[in-house]
């Protein structure tokens, strides 16, 4: 296998600075890329939250007031160096604190919106990555950018530094990992992030319906492009889930692939967790009850025979919790109990906290974010419910899985990659799916789960055939390394 020098820029990265699952995937994807030998560093904005002395930050003197020609004007930045937390993972801090010494990373407090200057900021991101890996004088063999936050950078190295000599053979690659937030802004952004010179029109590849969108242009010019999830891979080519992008994408659909997340197997692992009330293992299952017991008693569920299913998201209609909530009336006619933890849209959380109230014991919510409680309720709960609309990869899913949890999906995009209908017959498949989504489809993939519960040989053999799945990071990485594969053949071509 080849060796690769990657740049894995980030705009999150656990446990220094997370909002989403981007964070959870820079976390553990480089750990595992620099075990199987590549030189992988990464590089990410230092936000107010990443402290020098808690995470051992250092200033590397060549580091220092570095310039970054961005919109006709010149800033100068510095980068401070550190290692991803656990691990030998190199990783440098962009350190201006105009635009990133603040109290959020990308909402402002003030409006509940992100920040006006958004643009730049994460134009300027982009752009210093590239003049730090000049001052280091390190190439990559290519660069890994990670949705619209770092989407500038392949348009930069296609155009402004396309005949520098030194990114001569460094290619890039594009994850998204979610299509529907693309970092689009008015017209008026183009004197902060292009350079004078250049005409914003039809052409570009940031033009969008006449506004400037930051995806759009990594994924024109990006020489790779991956997903999530394989099946998310086909389906933002389409109008349905290409959220506008689809014809672009469709234009590159040789250069798209589909990588399946892996989740963090030493974070989520029944067998070592220390949250729950008792471990378990497909081996001895019977720890699995100490914990179902205790998350009953926790949560003051009833009745405790019920099937217990757990919910742990953010509560938007994205993920399909409108459609749990009108569905809800007809699943407690099933003997069914649901445990919900997390937050999100205001009318969605409105809704949940009102079933809550009208069926207590029934339905208990915890409208917070709350990682013990998750741990908890992924052991506890019998079953896991998400019902998503789209869902690029998903990872609570795997975790369910792990922890011997069968889930509840509706059949979209990562869940549909890993979660199958479980068929008593055969004793094959590893959860519940509905593949239209539609509250009718919902309530009978709920009922299935009922039903196959009451036969606890069946419901042993489910819980088994998920927790026997590899669903680690090596496996992903592995697959990633043979998309790099195809960035090499690019240069030697």
């Amino acid at each position: 296998m080849s060796r690769f020098n990657v740049l894995y820029l980030t705009s999150e990265l656990y446990p220094m600075a997370k909002v989403g699952g981007l964070a959870d995937v820079a976390g553990a994807l480089p750990k595992v890329l620099k075990d199987l030998d590549h030189d992988i560093r990464v590089f990410i904005p230092k936000y107010r939250v990443i402290r020098d002395r808690k995470y051992n930050l250092r200033e590397v003197i060549r580091l220092r007031d570095i310039e970054v020609p961005l919109g006709g004007e010149t800033i100068t930045i510095s980068v401070k160096s550190g290692f991803v937390p656990d691990s030998k993972v190199q990783a440098y801090f962009l350190e201006y604190k105009p635009y990133f010494d603040r109290d959020d990373i990308y909402v402002d407090p003030a409006t509940g919106k992100g920040f006006e200057d958004d643009a730049f900021r994460f134009a300027l991101f982009s752009k210093a990555a590239l003049e730090m890996l000049k001052v280091l004088y390190w190439q990559p063999d290519l660069v890994h950018v990670n949705d619209w936050p770092s989407a500038m950078l392949p348009y930069y190295l296609k155009t402004e530094y396309r005949d520098d000599p030194f990114f001569e053979k460094t290619r890039t690659l594009l994850t998204i990992h979610n299509l529907a937030y693309q970092g689009v802004f008015p017209p008026a952004v183009v004197t902060q992030v292009l350079s004078p010179d250049v005409k914003f029109d039809k052409s570009h590849p940031a033009w969008h319906h006449g506004d400037f969108n930051f995806l759009r242009a990594g994924i024109v010019t990006a020489d790779l492009i991956t997903s999530v999830s394989p099946t998310y891979a086909e389906q933002i080519l389409t109008p349905d889930h290409g959220a506008g992008l689809d014809d672009v994408l469709s234009e590159k659909r040789d250069k798209v692939f589909g990588v399946l997340n892996g989740i963090d197997t030493d974070v989520w692992n029944p067998e070592t967790d220390g949250e729950l009330a008792a471990n378990y293992s497909s081996e001895d299952l019977s720890g699995k009850q100490a914990c179902r017991e205790k998350l009953i008693r926790e949560m003051k569920l009833d009745p405790p025979e019920n099937l217990l299913v757990g919910v742990v998201a953010r509560l938007v209609t994205q993920k399909g919790y409108d459609l749990f909530v009108q569905a809800a009336e007809r699943l407690l006619a099933l003997p069914v109990n649901f445990v919900i933890l997390g937050a999100g849209e205001p009318e969605v959380e409105k809704a949940i906290r009102e079933l809550a109230k009208q069926h207590p014991g029934r339905i208990v919510a915890r409208i917070a974010f709350d990682n013990a409680l998750a741990h908890r309720i992924e052991a506890g709960a019998d079953a896991f419910l998400m019902p998503s609309r789209y869902e690029p990869c998903g990872l609570n899913q795997m975790y369910s899985l792990r922890y011997g949890t069968p889930p509840i999906v509706h059949g979209t995009g990562g869940l549909a990659d890993t979660v199958s209908e479980f068929d008593p017959a055969s004793g094959t498949g590893n959860g519940f799916r509905f593949d239209e989504f539609s509250v009718d489809e919902l309530v009978a993939a709920v009922d299935r789960a009922v039903r196959v519960s009451a036969d606890q040989q069946q419901w042993k053999r489910l819980m088994l055939n998920g927790m026997k799945q590899d669903f680690s990071w090596t496996a992903s990485a592995t697959k990633l390394v043979e998309v790099y594969e195809h960035a090499r053949q690019m240069v030697e071509a």
